[in-house]
């Protein structure tokens, strides 16, 4: 699949405020793309972290009340974490919110396709930046059976290397897959 054919896929209207359970605290992520082999860039929270130690997952976090909206938050922790600046132009989309079952999370997903990226330096939230490709990714999909994980009807897993991408995450990919009708 190439950068285009993504984009096409993937582009839609940016609404960067959600309805939220009063329950829930809010979160956006970044799901960045890029590459003429498309990868895409995900993180491993350090073990000793408060929430979802150990984890892997899109870089992003909990929305703060200087942020404008929830799309400000996704680009400030990207930048934050990674290194990543992106602005609001490179933004092209965003996916179904998606709640942590755990830490009583409602997670907007937003989506970045760049062609190419420069060198990324992770601060202390993040273990280890990952450059995953795309499709070899997508392709390890199964459900998540895993005793320890509340199931829901909607729970996979995805694999890359030795890590199990899980939770949100995987539920964020499993609606990329679905966009793109693999």
């Amino acid at each position: 699949m190439f950068l285009d054919d993504l984009k096409f896929a993937l582009s839609t209207p940016i609404n960067p405020k959600i309805k939220f359970d009063m329950n829930c605290r809010l979160a956006s992520v970044l799901v960045v793309i890029y590459d003429h082999s498309p990868k895409i860039i995900m993180t491993k929270k350090p073990k000793n972290m408060k929430f979802h130690a150990g984890e892997i997952s899109f870089p992003g976090g909990k929305f703060d009340e200087n942020d404008s909206d929830l799309l400000e938050t996704a680009l400030r922790e990207t930048s934050e974490e990674i290194g990543l600046i992106i602005s609001k132009e490179q933004v092209i989309g965003q996916l179904t919110p998606v709640n942590t079952l755990n830490s009583g999370f409602s997670i907007l997903p937003f989506i970045s396709i760049l062609d190419k990226i420069p060198p990324l330096a992770s601060n202390s939230e993040v273990e280890k930046i990952f450059h995953i490709p795309l499709n070899s990714l997508l392709n390890t999909r199964r459900n998540d059976t895993d005793p320890n994980h509340n199931l829901i009807d909607e729970m996979y897993t995805f694999e890359y290397q030795a890590d199990v991408i899980w939770g949100a995450s995987a539920r964020i990919l499993k609606q990329i897959e679905n966009k793109l009708n693999l």
